[in-house]
This record gives structure tokens, sequence and C-alpha cells, in this order.
């Protein structure tokens, strides 16, 4: 090694993986050489990071060799395949994939939140929440270092691109067939003009919203609302906290927005959850109602941070907060986690001697 560690990129070729490379290109440049991997069907094509051509290579085990960390975005039965590999071969891998999130020996990892969680990986493996929970997390974890949190009731509303590239296709090619009709004021029209094929959508979502996002759970819930429960859980470190949580997919391409009711164990101010919210890291409060200021997924696109709005003090109860959050699901929600974590791990070995790999097991951040 030269000192500075290798880095392989697992799914480089996906929407999360050329937002990653971006991300890559623009943060520090902290990396020796950078791999790039992804399917059979992807081998041999070339892409940019950090201002150079990579040529892509196929998953194989060969592949590994000599990486240090390797960060994994691909579907979880590739996770679950290709992971435990490259573990074997010695890299710390950061899988964002869902196929780890609830093993209770995988950490579940956001460095604004918990960046001490990631000392101790015994499987050589860190895992990321979901796109809906990285874009809530850092402005409640924030608030939750002040207050301390008590119960959480959120609404989601999901970018399509969190549904992958049939989501982006599906809402384009539904916006061109029902752009410049009277669509939308009879029932069952949208649905009659886009026909049966709603992709990756149990109903159309041009011109609507649908209150649903992942796959049917007990007792009606969806595993995407389950998920946020469980996430949220796990990276605040409150395994018991109360949440309730809608999941509703909107036409938007790209940047998540959630409502945040936040129940808190003492009575909170607005002008204190202002301030922390300014000044937590990884956070943008973006404000100002009577001027028309608050985020929207149109502004937030394309940005890092998780921007808030809507501060308000519930009117029925002094101890809540309601607060209003947009991120870019493939930016914090998905690439910059990765890129983050990455760095983290990658700050470990630069701690100790220089050159030494970072490894598993209790390591001093």
């Amino acid at each position: 090694m030269t000192g500075r560690p290798t880095l392989a990129v697992v799914g480089a070729t996906g929407a999360v993986g050329t937002v990653l490379l971006q991300i890559l290109s623009q943060r520090a440049d902290i990396w020796g050489d950078i791999r790039l991997i992804a399917s059979p069907r992807s081998a041999g094509r070339k892409l940019t990071v950090r201002g150079e051509e990579v040529e892509v290579s196929a998953a194989c085990e060969e592949a590994f060799d000599g990486v240090d960390i390797a960060l994994f975005d691909v579907p979880r039965d590739v996770a679950a395949q290709w992971v435990p590999v490259a573990a074997a071969k010695g890299a710390v891998v950061i899988d964002n994939s869902g196929a780890f999130r609830r093993e209770t020996d995988v950490p579940l990892v956001v460095p604004e939140v918990n960046a001490h969680a990631a000392r101790l990986r015994p499987r050589g493996i860190i895992a990321g929440p979901g796109s809906a929970t990285l874009t809530m997390i850092v402005a409640v974890g924030a608030l939750h270092a002040e207050f301390g949190l008590r119960e959480l009731a959120v609404s989601s509303y999901q970018a399509v691109s969190g549904a992958g590239h049939a989501g982006v296709q599906t809402l384009r090619r539904q916006l061109s067939l029902v752009a410049g009709t009277e669509l939308g004021t009879g029932p069952g029209d949208v649905r009659r003009a886009v026909g049966d094929d709603t992709g990756p959508f149990a109903e159309p979502v041009a011109l609507n919203v649908v209150p649903w996002a992942g796959t049917l759970c007990a007792e009606g819930w969806s595993s995407e609302e389950m998920a946020l429960r469980e996430e949220s859980r796990r990276v605040l470190g409150l395994p018991r906290l109360p949440i309730a949580v809608t999941c509703v997919r909107v036409p938007v391409i790209t940047t998540h927005s959630l409502t945040v009711h936040a129940r808190f164990e003492s009575e909170v101010t607005v002008a204190k959850a202002r301030e922390i919210l300014a000044t937590a890291p990884g956070v943008v409060l973006c404000d100002d109602p009577a001027a028309g200021e608050f985020p929207t997924p149109a502004d937030v696109v394309g940005t890092d941070p998780t921007w808030v709005g809507r501060v308000r003090r519930a009117l029925d109860d002094p101890t809540a907060l309601e607060l209003f959050v947009c991120g870019d699901n493939l930016r914090k929600g998905a690439a910059l986690n990765l890129a983050q974590l990455a760095e983290l791990v990658a700050t470990e070995a630069g701690a100790g001697e220089e050159g030494r790999r970072p490894g598993r097991g209790t390591v001093p951040l």
C-alpha cells in the first residue's frame, strides 16, 4: 500500500452508484485506488471518477483482493452473496442494500448521530439506513441529543427514484400521457390514460399520491414503514421508542420529504429548537413562512444536507415539535452516507500506524 486505502464501489453503474462517483470526485481525495464493480453485463464500461476514466469490473472474488473498504449499493440478494466475500477478503464493507440492516452484529450507522457505533463490527460490515430514515434522522437526532426524544409520528412523501430507474421511468412516461390534458377531474380518468402499466407502484403516480411504499407486512403495515421505525430506533439507541409511520409515494423525481411530530421528555421552545437545528452538522434551517421560505424537493434536490422548516411547537402539547424535512434521497439518503462512513473508517486507519488497513472488531475513532 501507498498509505492511502483502496476503495471499491460495488453497484457503480446504478442510480446511487452514479451519484456516489460524483461525491467521491467532489470531496477530499483520501483514496488510493478506486475500483468500480458491477454486474457482468456492465463489465468493460468506463466511468469517470476523480476526473479519470475507470473501467468497470465484474463482481468476482479476485475483484476484492487488496480492497480496504468496499461500498455496496446493489439489490439485497446480490449484497447477500458478495458482501461476505468482500469481508472475508479483509475489506470493511459498508452496505446500503438493506440485507444486513436488521442483523444485531452489524452496526447501523449515521455519522452525524451515532458514529461511535461503527467502532464495533465483528463481521467487518457496517450498514446504512434506508433513504426515508436518512432524510429525517440527522435533524431528529440533533433534537434528541438536547431534549430527549419520547415519541415520533411521521408521514413520508417519497420520491419515485426511491424505487430505482423503473420508478423514474414510470413517472416520466405517465407525465407525458397526462400533460396538456384535463385529466385529474373525474374518477379513474388518470388510470385509464396511463393504462395498467403502473411500474413499481400500486396506482398511477402522476397527478396522484400513493399511500404505499414497500411490500405488505403484518396487520397492514408496509415494509418501508416498518423499516423506518426499526432503523430510527437503532440509530437513536432507543429500542422501545414509540413510532407511528405512514409512507406515501409522490410525483417527485428525487428528494424525500417528511412531516415529523416529535414528543420530548420535557417542555421545548421553538427558539431553542431552531438554534439546535441551525448549528447541527448536516442540517440547514430554512424556516421563514412569512417570506415563503421553507424546504421543498424542487430546491433541495442535488444538495447534501437535510433541510428543515415549518418548526412549530404543538398546539396542544408543550413537549412536542412539528417539523417538515427534505433530503435528496440519492445523496444523503444513500450515496453521501456511504461516502461519509467510508471516510470515518479510513480515518480510523490514519489514526494509527500510517498505511495500516482498517480492520474488524473494536477500533478507536
